[in-house]
C-alpha cells in the first residue's frame, strides 16, 4: 500500500453524533408489549436485501456491527443474508408531495395496500409460480405412467411390450429386434432475443373478516395491532385458528423473537403454556434454521441445533429435535462415507482405522429442495451436451466439449467469458450473458442482462411452452453472488443440451442468500475449471491481487491511484470521508462525487452507513427529507428483491410512491415499500457493493470495525474502485492481520456431496 497521503493537513474532526439506537431498527413507538417484551411492529423483514439482521438481533454476515460492534462476516454471517433497508424511526413517517401522502398504511388502509402488488413482489411471485410448474413437470416425468396414458403409436406399443415381458405373458426375446431409431431432430435455429414480460400475478388480499379475527387474537395475546397484515400474509386465511391452536406460529413472522412468541403464548394459553411445550419446540427448531439461513447456511449440524435449543430454555433438546423431525418441520440428512470400506491389511491383528463420524444435518425443505434440484440440474446439463471441438482459447475449447464449466479470475478476466459468448454467437448459437447487478451489466458494454431480469422474463430470450429458456449457452458472471434458490431456478430453466459457464472471483464475499453455489461447484471438481491468467492492471490491480494471496503490499501509485488517510477515531473517519468525496477526489483525481462510492463495514456504529449517509447528505444534498426521509437528488440504495441492491437517485414522489432513476431507467418504489426497501446510498456495506464497481471508492475502517475484518471483506471492498481507492484507516495492525490470516468461516451446505455423488462416476 502507499504511504499516508499528505495532500491535506489533518483537521480537527467535526463532531458527528453517534447513533445510539440498536443495529436493528427501533420498534414503533407505542407498540404494545407481548408478555414482558414488546414486539417491534416495524421490524424489518429478515430476507430483504444484502444486510439483513438475524432474528435474534445479532448482526448477520452483511450486517456490520450493531452500534459499536464490528461487522460479522462470512459464515456466521451472510453476504448476503438479505439487506433490511430501514428508513426513519417509525412506521408513521410519510412521503408527501403537494399535500399527498406516500407512507406506510395502517389500520383499514393496510388491507387495501396488501392488495397492491409491488414490482419486486410480482417478480418473486412469478419466479415461485415458474418453479412450481417446473417441479410439477419433473414429478410427472419421474412418476409412473399409467398404461396407455397420454401415449399413442410406437410409444404406446413399447410400453405395452415392456409390461407384457414384466408380467411373464410374453418372452423377452420377442422384442430383442428393435426398430430403426428415428433420426434425432436438429436443434431449432437461433431466434432473435425478445423481451417477454410476465403477466401480473394476482395476489389475493386477506379478507376483512380474517384481518379482524387476526387483530382480535393479537390483542388477546398482547401483540401490537400493526402485525395484523404480516400475520395474515404469512399464515393465510386460517391465521386466527392457527394462532389459537399454536401461538408459537407467531415466530414465522419476520422480526418476531422467541421471547415475544413466549409472551404471546402465555397470554393465550395461561397455565397450559410451558417451556417444554412440543409446539414451542417445533417452532424454535424451524426458527433456528431460518436464522442460520440468514447467515448463509442451508443446513445445521444436529448438535448445533440442540445447543441453540438449550440456550432458549428448552428442557429436553433431544426430544425437541425428534419432535420437529416427526412432524415434518425439518428434514434429516447424513451423507454416506464412500471410504467406509477399508482394504484388509497384511497383519490381521492390526485393527482397521475407524471411519470418522459423519455429522447429522437438519435442514428446511425449501433449501433441501433447492440444493437437490440444483445438483440434479447441473448433472443434467453436464450429461446432455453433445461434445464439440471449438477452436480458440482454453475457455472456448472447454465450453465446446462440456456442458458445465467453471471459470475463475479477477475483474479483467471478465473479458474471457464475454469473448466466449461472442464466439458462440458467431457459431449461430443462442447465447445470453447474465450479471448480478445493473451496475455490472453496464460495465460489460455488450449484450448482457441481470440474472433477475432473465428469470422474470423482463429481458432476454423467451421461454417455450414447458418454461425452458431458448438458449444454447448461458454465461453467468459474478457467480459467487448466486444463492442456492436463485441458482436452482436458473438451472431448472435451461433446456437439455444447453451449456452453462459459471464465472467469478472466488475471493470475494459470498451470496446474500443461503448457499455457497460457486464455491461448492469448485470444491466438488466435477467439471472443467479454467483459471484466468489475465491480471488486473495498474496499482489497484496489483494491490488487490496481493490481498487475494494474503499479502498487503505497498504499491507505487504515481497517479494517486491508492491513498491512505489515517484517522484517530470514528468521528474523524466520518469527517475525512466526507472531505474526500466532496473535495479531495474531485480536485485531485477528477472523479465527481456522484461517481465515488463510500464502503464501510456495517450499518450501525458511529462510522457505519447510517452515520456516513447522514453526513454525506448534509454536505452533498441537504434537505428536510420531505419524501419519507428523502429529497430529490438523494443517492439511494434500493432492494427490489432479497440479495439485490440497485443504486439510484431520487427524482420525485407522487401517489404511486417514490420515483428513482437507476442506470438510466426510471422506476417507482411503491409507497408501502419505501420504508423497508430503501436506504440512502452514498455509503454501502461491502456485501451490498459486491458485483459493482465505481470510478472511485472510499473504504472506511473505523477502530471498532477491527473484529469484523476478513481477507474476503478487504478483497471485496478494495476492489470496488476502477481508477482510485482511498482508505480511511483507523484499525492499525488489524488490517494486515486480517489479510494475512485469511480466516474463512465456512457455510454449512449439501451441494458439494450431492454433486460428487451424481458426477464423480463420470470423472473416474
Amino acid at each position: 500500500m502507499t504511504e499516508p497521503s499528505r495532500e491535506t493537513p489533518p483537521e480537527a474532526a467535526e463532531p458527528v453524533p453517534g447513533e445510539d439506537e440498536a443495529a436493528t431498527d427501533r420498534p414503533a413507538e407505542g407498540a404494545d408489549g407481548v408478555g414482558d417484551h414488546a414486539v417491534s411492529a416495524d421490524a424489518p423483514a429478515e430476507t430483504e436485501g444484502d444486510d439483513a439482521r438475524s432474528a435474534t438481533g445479532e448482526p448477520s454476515e452483511q450486517d456490520g456491527p450493531a452500534e459499536g460492534t464490528p461487522d460479522q462476516t462470512a459464515d456466521g454471517a451472510t453476504d448476503g443474508a438479505a439487506d433490511e433497508a430501514s428508513v426513519g424511526d417509525s412506521a408513521d413517517e410519510v412521503v408527501s408531495t403537494d399535500g399527498g401522502e406516500v407512507g406506510a398504511a395502517d389500520g383499514e388502509e393496510a388491507a387495501k395496500a396488501a392488495a397492491e402488488l409491488s414490482e419486486a413482489q410480482a417478480e418473486l411471485a412469478a419466479q415461485r409460480e415458474l418453479r412450481a410448474r417446473i417441479e410439477q413437470r419433473k414429478a410427472e416425468k419421474a412418476g409412473p405412467v399409467a398404461a396407455g396414458a397420454k401415449l399413442s403409436g410406437k410409444a404406446a406399443d413399447l410400453l405395452a411390450a415392456v409390461r407384457a415381458v414384466e408380467s411373464g405373458t410374453t418372452a423377452g426375446s420377442a422384442f430383442l429386434e428393435a426398430p430403426e431409431p428415428e433420426p434425432r431432430r436438429p436443434a431449432p435455429a437461433a431466434a432473435p432475443a425478445t423481451t417477454v414480460r410476465p403477466a401480473p400475478v394476482e395476489k389475493a388480499a386477506a379478507s376483512t373478516e380474517t384481518l379482524a379475527a387476526v387483530r382480535e387474537v393479537l390483542a388477546r395475546g398482547g401483540a401490537p395491532e400493526a402485525l395484523t397484515g404480516q400475520v395474515a400474509a404469512v399464515l393465510g386465511e386460517g391465521a386466527p385458528e392457527a394462532l389459537r391452536e399454536d401461538p408459537w406460529r407467531l415466530l414465522s413472522v419476520p422480526g418476531v423473537q422467541p421471547e415475544h412468541a413466549d409472551g404471546f403464548a402465555r397470554a393465550l394459553l395461561g397455565a397450559e403454556c410451558g417451556p417444554g411445550d412440543p409446539r414451542r419446540a417445533v417452532a424454535l427448531v424451524a426458527w433456528l434454521l431460518e436464522r442460520a439461513a440468514l447467515k448463509g447456511h442451508t443446513a445445521l449440524e444436529e448438535a448445533a441445533v440442540r445447543t441453540g435449543l438449550a440456550s432458549l430454555s428448552v428442557p429436553d433438546p433431544d426430544e425437541a429435535v425428534q419432535q420437529a423431525i416427526s412432524e415434518g418441520a425439518v428434514l434429516v440428512f447424513q451423507e454416506e462415507d464412500d471410504q467406509a470400506v477399508q482394504e484388509d491389511t497384511e497383519d490381521e491383528r492390526e485393527p482397521a482405522p475407524e471411519a470418522p463420524d459423519v455429522p447429522v444435518l437438519l435442514g428446511l425443505d425449501r433449501y433441501a429442495l433447492a440444493e437437490e434440484s440444483l445438483a440434479d440440474g447441473l448433472a443434467r446439463l453436464a450429461k446432455t451436451v453433445t461434445a464439440a471441438t471449438w477452436d480458440g482459447p482454453e475457455l472456448v475449447r472447454a465450453a465446446g466439449a462440456h456442458g458445465l464449466v467453471a471459470h475463475t479470475g479477477g475483474e479483467a478476466a471478465r473479458s474471457e467469458p464475454v469473448a466466449l459468448a461472442e464466439a458462440a454467437r458467431e457459431r449461430g448459437l443462442r447465447v445470453a450473458v447474465a450479471a448480478h447487478s445493473e451496475n455490472g451489466v453496464r460495465r460489460l458494454g455488450t449484450q448482457a442482462l441481470t440474472v433477475s431480469a432473465l428469470l422474470s422474463g423482463a429481458a432476454g430470450p423467451g421461454r417455450d411452452e414447458e418454461g425452458a429458456l431458448a438458449l444454447d449457452l448461458l454465461v453467468v458472471l459474478d457467480a459467487p453472488q448466486l444463492d442456492v434458490e436463485t441458482a436452482a431456478m436458473l438451472v431448472e430453466s435451461l433446456p437439455d443440451g444447453c451449456r452453462l459457464v459459471l464465472s467469478g472471483d472466488p475471493g470475494v464475499l459470498g451470496s446474500a442468500g443461503a448457499g455457497r453455489v460457486f464455491g461448492d461447484v469448485l470444491a466438488a471438481r466435477v467439471c472443467p475449471q479454467v483459471a484466468s491468467r489475465v491480471p488486473d492492471p495498474g496499482p489497484l490491480g496489483e494491490l488487490v491481487s496481493g490481498i487475494g494471496i494474503g499479502e498487503l503490499n505497498q504499491v507505487a501509485a504515481p497517479g494517486k491511484e491508492v491513498v491512505i488517510v489515517p484517522v484517530r477515531d470514528a468521528g474523524e473517519a466520518v469527517h475525512r470521508s466526507v472531505q474526500l468525496v466532496a473535495d479531495s477526489i474531485p480536485r485531485a483525481i477528477g472523479v465527481p462525487a456522484e461517481q465515488t462510492q463510500v464502503i464501510t463495514v456495517g450499518h450501525g456504529g458511529s462510522a457505519g452507513t447510517r452515520a456516513l449517509n447522514a453526513a454525506l447528505k448534509q454536505r452533498l444534498n441537504p434537505g428536510p427529507g420531505r419524501f419519507g426521509g428523502f429529497d430529490p437528488g438523494d443517492r439511494v440504495a434500493y432492494v427490489p428483491a432479497p440479495g439485490r441492491t440497485v443504486i439510484g437517485t431520487v427524482v420525485s414522489a407522487d401517489a404511486e410512491g417514490l420515483w428513482l432513476e437507476c442506470e438510466g431507467e426510471k422506476l417507482v418504489v411503491p409507497k408501502e415499500r419505501v420504508e423497508s426497501a430503501l436506504r440512502h446510498g452514498w455509503a454501502l456495506t461491502a456485501h451490498q457493493a459486491a458485483g459493482m464497481r465505481w470510478p472511485a471508492a472510499v473504504v472506511v475502517l473505523p477502530g471498532d470495525a477491527a473484529q469484523g475484518l476478513s481477507r474476503a471483506w478487504v478483497y471485496t471492498a478494495f476492489g470496488r474502485g476502477e481508477r482510485h481507492l482511498s482508505v480511511v484507516h483507523g484499525v492499525d495492525q488489524a488490517l494486515p492481520r486480517a489479510v494475512a490470516e485469511g480466516v474463512v468461516q465456512e457455510r454449512t451446505t449439501r451441494l458439494r456431496p450431492l454433486l460428487e455423488a451424481l458426477l464423480a462416476v463420470e470423472e473416474e
